[in-house]
């Protein structure tokens, strides 16, 4: 009899035991269940990769979408705040939130593999995503074959050059990378010239400045290449694909020959993210094959990750050859660079 009596105070605890259990394991299926994502870009352009992966893995995405002031949030929510993933675009907007104190460093071979070094943190803090190459939009009629990013400046161009504001991220990471590559005296003059050479104020979206060739106001604009995808594959009775029909993309280089200037989208995990590991995971799998395939066909992007087929509208720009630049150091200068577009009066 005292055997059983054992066995059956044995089966109380364990059931005692296990009923106090519950929760947590509950808790940690829970948190295992969804990931939470901040990010600065368009909800609408990463959705099909979001599903994706909620697809593929059964992870629900919490999709918060922060148009400014993402760090400001962060900090506020701190302990509390239910972030995972910190999405962004623009290099400098990545790093603010590493030197705002509100990322983590992470080890993640996955990552490390699939990102050139010189694409993510040495310390495993940030993460690029998928590239975005500032390129030249030319009216198809004109015989140019190269260019460089300071021949915009040239006399040559003068009334006939469209660009979307100097104080925009896309525009203040390439001056920027002038500054890097030219100095900020010869930078500062360029951005003078090319006021000077302004067919109308520096305003409006990069596909304005395709729709502004199309209308004859400018010959050549700078602009990002993933629009002229959008442009070019939306339907053939749209104003945006004649906009896009109307040009041809150029990759201009710096005059240093250092390649193309190149930004970014990027990732950190959060300092506080209540689910790490799903965190980790869903970063992983933005650099997956499919994922990444999806970045190149979705969203004209270039894929970060090397081998991944190209939309033929961006494929056929020809080898994109990056600024060999880090990415980091370009970003020192995004300060200085929007001081430089005030103090040209670029924007006036």
């Amino acid at each position: 009899m005292y055997a059983p009596r054992l066995t059956l105070r044995f089966a109380r605890q364990l059931v005692v035991l296990s009923a106090a259990a519950l929760p947590a394991l509950f808790a940690t299926a829970s948190m295992a269940a969804e990931v939470s994502l901040y990010t600065t870009r368009e909800p609408k352009l990463i959705q099909p990769l979001l599903d994706a992966y909620t697809a593929d893995t059964g992870v629900k995405v919490n999709t918060v979408f922060v148009k400014d002031g993402l760090l400001e949030r962060v900090k506020a929510e701190g302990e509390k705040s239910p972030a995972d993933v910190l999405m962004t675009v623009d290099i400098g907007n990545l790093l603010d939130l590493v030197d705002g104190g509100v990322t983590q460093p992470i080890q993640s071979e996955i990552l490390e593999s699939a990102i050139p070094a010189n694409l993510r943190g040495t310390d495993g803090q940030w993460f690029t995503l998928s590239l975005r190459d500032r390129v030249a939009y030319v009216a198809r009629d004109l015989d140019i074959k190269a260019i460089h990013y300071e021949d915009l400046a040239n006399p040559e161009w003068k009334g006939k050059v469209c660009i979307r504001s100097g104080q925009h991220p896309y525009n203040t990471a390439l001056i920027a990378a002038m500054i890097a590559h030219d100095g900020a005296a010869a930078t500062e003059q360029w951005l003078r010239a090319l006021k000077t050479n302004l067919a109308r104020p520096a305003t409006g979206g990069d596909r304005d400045v395709a729709r502004d060739i199309l209308g004859g106001i400018c010959d050549i604009g700078i602009a990002n290449a993933y629009y002229v995808g959008r442009m070019k594959n939306s339907p053939v009775d749209s104003d945006s694909y004649k906009w896009g029909e109307a040009i041809k993309v150029i990759r201009p280089t710096f005059q240093q020959g250092a390649g193309t200037h190149v930004n970014i989208s990027g990732a950190a995990v959060a300092l506080y993210a209540p689910n790490k590991a799903q965190a980790i995971g869903l970063m992983e799998y933005l650099v997956s094959d499919k994922a990444q395939r999806l970045y190149a066909q979705a969203n004209y992007e270039y894929p970060v990750r090397a081998g991944v087929e190209l939309d033929p509208v961006i494929a056929s720009f020809g080898e994109l050859k990056i600024d060999s630049l880090p990415l980091t150091e370009i970003a020192k200068y995004r300060k200085q660079a929007s001081e430089l577009v005030d103090k040209a009066g670029l924007n006036k």
